[in-house]
């Protein structure tokens, strides 16, 4: 890690109770300061250092510019956005011209191994406490599913990782050597399996703790795992599994899952809770960064208009899709709420924002965020199943699967997206990819498919990122001061 934060953690965990569950359960005053020796003593203790987990993925370093840029931007579905002076060294990741000091970097790598050590801790401690058997292994599931997310954004990112599943003392925080990506997928696979066994499902949760991690989400990860390593028989399973729990539905309309109304709906798999508490400072502790970072800059000024929705993601939609005009937010447009028409900014060229991300009037400023990260939806996983029944050769049953998330996009006009019909494997993997992109646009999911799809230098190409370099820009670089601090016992990507 860049430093022996252990410290810090612990700090973190005494003091923060802001949770990642049911908004109301965000609102709660921090406790009296602790010292270590005087915690992981009661339940309420397991709860807060599990609520101290969840808590990280809205810190800025996971979800705010680190994260767009390390994501949408990074792929064809997006442009760096804002004005052309604001944050200059995002560009390089937009344009592939990036090196192992970018400040975009760096913070992701730290941000969701801080998410890690958080999660180890917990791990370690809460196994002591004498309370509820059930309650305990509950909480030491969804730190487990929690640490298994952030192993697989970190590994897809970065391949060979430091494997840490424990609390590091001293000089073995520069001691730490990368693993092979395997064996960090095997890590993944163990904490998933662990707490596929423990978590609840999502019907069995009380209101307050909507929002925790479930065995839907469990099996959603370990969905997109199998995928990633082309276990197309093991992915299958896991989402007939979530198809067949009756736990999740498509929303009647598909915009209404980035609205308020569609947070931890029925479509809902995972998503990170966030909330805009009242506050004189300028962000609640339970608020997100998320939505300031890509909200309309200018009139209405709702944020700074980074993550630009590209030109080549514009015209992948099919004629008439619904889901551009909810994914996309155009200058002219009166907002979702009615409460406004966002005006020319004339310091941004062709200006347009993520819709996904906006978020109505709340209080505080604008990075007192109120919006939910949608994280995993269940169109995700009806198309991840329609891939991989596709990949067995078993297209008959995968374009059912296709075609209801078609028939939800287009609700009651019958003049666009007609059911797919193609049984053909090569031309229904098309369709299907496809459709994942338009489906899930502006969702932080296209460049992680790109990658396992192989096809992230011909997508780059043909989006004008010409500077893209096959067999290099498929990682990020390990963040230099990782390299340096470990003495190069952290090695560099290829290239780089």
């Amino acid at each position: 890690m860049s430093t022996p934060f252990k410290s810090l953690i612990v700090a973190a965990l005494l003091l923060i109770t802001a949770t990642n569950c049911q908004k109301d359960f965000l609102d709660r005053q921090q406790p009296g300061e602790q010292i270590f020796e005087e915690f992981f003593k009661t339940a309420e203790h397991a709860e807060m250092a599990t609520n101290a987990v969840y808590e990280q993925f809205r810190n800025f370093d996971c979800i705010a510019l680190p994260y767009i840029a390390c994501t949408d931007v990074l792929s064809d579905d997006a442009d760096k956005g804002s004005t052309a002076n604001d944050a200059p060294l995002m560009s390089d990741l937009d344009n592939f011209t990036l090196d192992a000091t970018n400040p975009f970097v760096a913070p992701v790598y730290k941000g969701y191994y801080r998410a890690i050590a958080r999660a180890n801790i917990a791990i370690e401690n809460i196994p002591n406490i004498e309370m509820d058997a059930a309650l305990r292994d509950r909480l030491l599931g969804e730190c487990k599913f929690l640490r298994a997310y952030s192993y697989y954004l970190l590994v897809q990112w970065f391949g060979d990782l430091p494997l840490i599943t424990r609390t590091l003392q001293g000089e073995e925080y520069y001691a730490q050597t990368r693993q092979p990506r395997e064996e960090v997928y095997a890590q993944i696979e163990a904490d998933l399996t662990d707490a596929l066994s423990v978590l609840k499902e999502k019907n069995e949760y009380a209101p307050a703790d909507l929002g925790r991690a479930t065995k839907g989400a469990a099996r959603g990860l370990l969905a997109k795992l199998y995928m990633i390593k082309k276990d197309w028989a093991a992915a299958e399973t896991q989402c007939m599994d979530i198809i067949n729990s009756n736990q999740y539905s498509l929303l009647n309309r598909y915009a209404d899952n980035f609205l308020p109304i569609g947070e931890n709906g029925a479509e809902s798999i995972f998503e990170t809770q966030a909330v805009a508490l009242p506050t004189q400072q300028a962000a609640a502790p339970g608020a997100s960064p998320f939505n300031m970072v890509q909200g309309v800059r200018g009139n209405p000024n709702l944020g700074w208009g980074f993550n630009r929705p590209s030109d080549n993601l514009v015209s992948a939609y099919e004629n008439g899709d619904p889901r551009r005009e909810a994914t996309i937010i155009y200058v002219g447009e009166i907002l979702p709420d009615g409460s406004t028409q966002v005006q020319d900014n004339v310091e941004i060229i062709n200006e347009r924002y993520n819709q996904k991300a906006w978020v109505p009037a709340h209080p505080g400023l604008q990075d007192n965020g109120p919006g939910n990260i949608r994280i995993l939806r269940y169109s995700d996983i009806l198309l991840l199943a329609a891939e991989a029944k596709n990949e067995q050769m078993k297209s008959g049953e995968a374009l059912p699967l296709l075609n209801q998330v078609r028939k939800r996009a287009r609700g009651t006009n019958n003049f666009i997206l007609p059911d797919v019909t193609v049984t053909d494997q090569s031309e229904l993997r098309e369709r299907i990819y496809r459709e994942r992109r338009v489906e899930l646009a502006m969702e932080q999911q296209r460049w992680f498919d790109l990658l396992r799809w192989g096809r992230a230098a011909q997508a780059m190409q043909a989006a004008g990122k010409t500077n893209f370099v096959t067999g290099k820009h498929e990682l990020l670089p390990i963040p230099q001061s990782e390299v340096d601090l470990t003495g190069g016992r952290v090695t560099q990507n290829p290239m780089y």
